[in-house]
């Protein structure tokens, strides 16, 4: 276990953006990859693991409730001085994560085909959604414990080995792709279904990875009578973030159901054009997620001088990266998204997308840090508010819009362009709202004994 309450703040944050950051580059390596080889199945398998997006986004949703809630706690304990409160979290994080998995994949695996022919164009891409889907389900399930025991290192403050263990999970599944996709060495290709197989063959591994990094941690993973009460405890504090990712489900699914109007093509390029933006998004997502154990512990130890410079750290290091990011898409838009699809009309929405949606990256880097602030808190109620009033007045706009025969697609995105901005400002005054709130009951508590349950 690491501790966070003492040391440069600047110095704990670029040490643990750089190891998330890392793990995150490789995990969305792998996605690249995925997309480049099945980009040369065609258009259609494009379309059918951009829809399948939709479910990765529910997945997110659900594993990163179980995710923020176990680091909250295992890291407020930490900073708290209460190591068996952290061993227990993690045992408790451990079997809801194992329940949960389970009780996914028997439902997605049951609704698969209907969800393919819910958002696919046709009916060949809605076969080979199901296709991708026989494979990529049940490797989904497998991320509810890796997020426990992942969420548990990070709460620790041993990102090395959670990091360590991630990367070497998508390494493999980077081997994989091309030899159960295109066939490479076999000679016999499996196409999509070869991208969810090799998926599921990675998260696997990284499940014993990550078994064999908490017993070098410290922390040795072990299973436990199940405690309702620290279950609630952990999805109160992660279900409003898991809702965020819920509400991104929620916008990717309206948009691919809009753009079905205009067939595989255009679904294809904005699928596209999403995961060249959340690649994009790496560093600055990084700095949020490392932000969330510094300003937990923090939180444990009622620094408050410690938790306003986590932000302040926080804020100006994701706003200058994804400033960059903004001149990257801007000038490497159209390289970028041709490099995953060779269709004429997909490369056309893809790179309109980067190159519009980029105007709002400098605005997400602040909302990502907000989050990672609130995730420190132990209350992400608020960046629940603002992300699903955004996205609620963003999907009802939209499908006004699409009412209109041959509207611009470009107006989708700056209409998004537009929400994300005023998403930023609510959550900024939330945030500010929440410190004040908390930061005289921290000085107040000083004097009593630590809790980390009363953080």
């Amino acid at each position: 276990m690491h501790d966070l309450t003492k040391g440069s703040i600047a110095g704990h944050l670029t040490r643990y953006a750089s190891f998330i950051f890392v793990t995150m580059l490789f995990q969305t390596l792998y996605f690249l990859v995925d997309l480049y080889f099945v980009g040369r199945v065609g258009t259609g398998a494009v379309a059918a693991v951009s829809i399948a997006g939709n479910l990765m986004f529910a997945v997110l949703a659900l594993t990163q409730s179980l995710g923020v809630g176990t680091t909250a706690l295992v890291s407020q304990a930490v900073g708290a001085g209460s190591r068996e409160s952290a061993r227990s979290t993690s045992a408790q994080a451990l079997g809801l994560a194992l329940a949960a998995g389970l009780a996914f994949g028997v439902f997605a695996f049951g609704t698969r085909r209907a969800v393919a022919t819910a958002f696919a164009a046709d009916a060949p891409t809605a076969a080979l959604t199901v296709a991708y889907f026989d494979w990529f389900v049940p490797a989904m399930a497998l991320q509810f414990p890796m997020i426990a025991m992942a969420s548990t290192l990070r709460g620790t403050g041993d990102v090395r080995r959670a990091s360590t263990a991630q990367v070497l999970t998508v390494l493999l599944n980077v081997v994989l792709a091309p030899v159960l996709i295109a066939g490479w060495g076999t000679g016999r290709p499996l196409g999509v279904a070869g991208a969810g197989l090799a998926s599921f063959i990675a998260m696997a591994a990284g499940v014993l990875l990550l078994l064999f990094a908490m017993r070098r941690g410290g922390i040795a993973p072990r299973l436990a009578a199940p405690d309702l009460a620290r279950w609630r405890r952990i999805v109160a504090i992660g279900a409003p973030a898991g809702g965020e990712f819920l509400t991104m489900a929620v916008l990717l699914g309206a948009l691919q159901s809009i753009l079905a109007q205009r067939g595989p093509a255009a679904q294809a390029g904005f699928g596209v054009g999403v995961r060249v933006m959340q690649a994009i998004f790496l560093p600055a997502m990084a700095v949020s997620f490392a932000v969330a154990p510094i300003a937990g512990q923090n939180v444990g130890a009622r620094a408050a001088a410690r938790i306003r410079e986590t932000f302040r750290a926080g804020l100006l290091g994701a706003s200058a990266l994804m400033a960059a990011a903004t001149v990257v898409a801007q000038l490497a838009s159209q390289w970028l998204v041709g490099v995953f699809t060779t269709d004429p009309v997909a490369a056309e929405v893809g790179t309109d997308y980067l190159r519009v949606i980029s105007w709002n990256f400098v605005a997400n880097g602040v909302i990502f840090v907000c989050g990672g602030m609130f995730q420190g808190f132990g209350n992400t109620l608020p960046s629940l508010f603002a992300s699903s009033l955004r996205v609620g007045l963003y999907v009802v706009a939209a499908s006004l819009l699409a009412r209109q025969a041959g509207f611009p697609l470009r107006e989708l995105w700056v209409m998004s362009v537009v929400s994300v901005l005023l998403q930023m400002v609510l959550v900024l005054w939330l945030l500010q709202r929440e410190a004040r709130r908390r930061f005289p009951e921290m000085a107040l508590a000083a004097a009593s004994p630590r809790s980390p349950e009363s953080a």
